[in-house]
């Protein structure tokens, strides 16, 4: 069997930082999660858990499901609007604050509350840092 392989480079896209995390990645820890149908969130949404289905939705303060309690941040941009998605979120990490993306009725200072009991810190960085 002759295997040849070359190799190449190829465009696969553009990074651009986003300055969501905020500290040293060994500290993320990542899990896969159930994003309630009917949204499409960015990266950095601050979610809530539903009690009674154990999915995620965008955490209102307003609402009174659950969900009202911030308790992890979204890892990757996920559509759900057709239905139930199957994503991933941070449950553990130190985030730049003015990257989340909060609900209506949060501040950070709420949700950096709440989210400090799961073990997800917020902080303050400084543009070009």
């Amino acid at each position: 069997m002759d295997l040849k392989t070359t190799a190449r480079f190829a465009a696969e896209g553009t990074y651009v930082p986003d300055r969501l995390i905020a500290d040293d990645a060994d500290d993320l820890l990542g899990k896969g999660i159930t994003l309630a149908s009917g949204q499409s969130l960015e990266r950095g949404t601050v979610l809530g858990r539903i009690t009674a289905s154990g999915k995620y939705v965008k955490s209102l303060a307003a609402a009174a499901d659950g969900s009202q309690v911030p308790s992890v941040v979204l890892a990757e941009d996920t559509d759900a609007s057709a239905g139930d998605k199957a994503t991933v979120a941070y449950f553990s990490g130190v985030f730049n604050g003015a990257a989340l993306i909060l609900g209506t009725g949060h501040t950070l200072s709420t949700v950096s509350d709440a989210l400090r009991g799961v073990g997800i810190q917020t902080v303050s960085v400084q543009a070009g840092v």
